[in-house]
């Protein structure tokens, strides 16, 4: 199903959208759990960034699934990609959860405020945990397509 579009393989052009959501989803979760002031202002957009980051990683491992049938196994990458859902899926609904609590905290203080600090640590965490897990997919998803064609283009420039 998700094989080209185009003449282009889907996975190149989702892919992209993957390797620049997730980290802009880590570093908004970061910046919002710091600076609870934050929150109110760029909360929404961080947690609509997060859901679309995470409905992008099944696309994108559907669509690498394509190309694996066309080109070859990458290796480790499929397997690493696989994973990413379970890294940034959890991140975008905390970040959900950290904005709804934010914004009864600020309606109601008490004891929420403590149970919101608990998610923002919870969200920092995870945010941490998704920006290594994506660094680690895409690192080898360059391995996978370059390391071939880097070795032979340092070899016969050697020669």
């Amino acid at each position: 199903m998700l094989d080209t579009i185009d003449g282009l393989p889907v996975h190149a052009l989702v892919v992209h959208g993957v390797t620049v959501l997730v980290p802009l989803t880590v570093l908004g979760v970061l910046a919002i759990a710091v600076r609870p002031r934050w929150r109110e202002r760029f909360g929404p957009l961080v947690a609509v960034v997060g859901v679309v980051a995470a409905v992008l990683c099944p696309l994108a491992t559907q669509s690498g699934e394509a190309l694996e049938r066309r080109v070859g196994d990458p290796g480790e990458h499929a397997a690493l990609g696989d994973q990413l859902v379970w890294f940034v899926a959890p991140l975008a609904l905390l970040t959900i959860v950290l904005v709804l609590l934010d914004r009864r905290t600020r309606r109601a203080p008490g004891p929420r405020r403590t149970a919101t600090s608990v998610v923002a640590v919870v969200c920092v965490l995870t945010a941490v945990a998704a920006g290594v897990q994506v660094y680690r997919v895409g690192e080898s998803g360059a391995r996978a397509v370059w390391a071939d064609q880097m070795a032979a283009t340092s070899s016969s420039a050697a020669s």
